[in-house]
């Protein structure tokens, strides 16, 4: 199986700067589509910026211009570089891929991960 593990959130004080990653792990082949969303509790999860496998993204209205997000495909990793940062961006940021080509059972067989999460990792700035 497949699994996102993120890293590099923290406390950060207002103003600065933080950079999240996150890696596909197990018998990746492909990731096609990743992203980073938010979520505070008793809020819906937002989106903060999403990037295509060739490189396509799309940011949300309050992040533009501050965040940038990057990936690297030979590592499967998506990256999420937070300039600027204002204490409104506090919340737990969670990783997603829409789909994720990995090698399954003992052959070269290939399969489908769909709507793959992170564990989420806290960013708290303070101000």
């Amino acid at each position: 199986q497949v699994q996102l593990v993120e890293s590099g959130g923290g406390l950060v004080q207002a103003g600065g700067s933080m950079r999240l990653s996150c890696a596909a792990s197990g018998r990746v082949a492909s990731v096609n589509a990743m992203g980073w969303y938010r979520q505070n509790p008793g809020k819906q999860r937002e989106l903060v910026a999403t990037i295509t496998s060739t490189r396509s993204t799309n940011y949300a209205d309050s992040v533009k211009g501050r965040f940038t997000i990057s990936r690297d495909n030979a590592k499967n990793t998506v990256y999420l570089q937070m300039n600027t940062v204002k204490p409104e961006d506090t919340a737990v940021y969670y990783c997603n891929a829409d789909r994720i080509l990995y090698y399954s059972g003992h052959s070269a067989s290939q399969s489908w991960a769909y709507n793959t999460w992170g564990q989420g990792t806290q960013v708290t700035v303070s101000s």
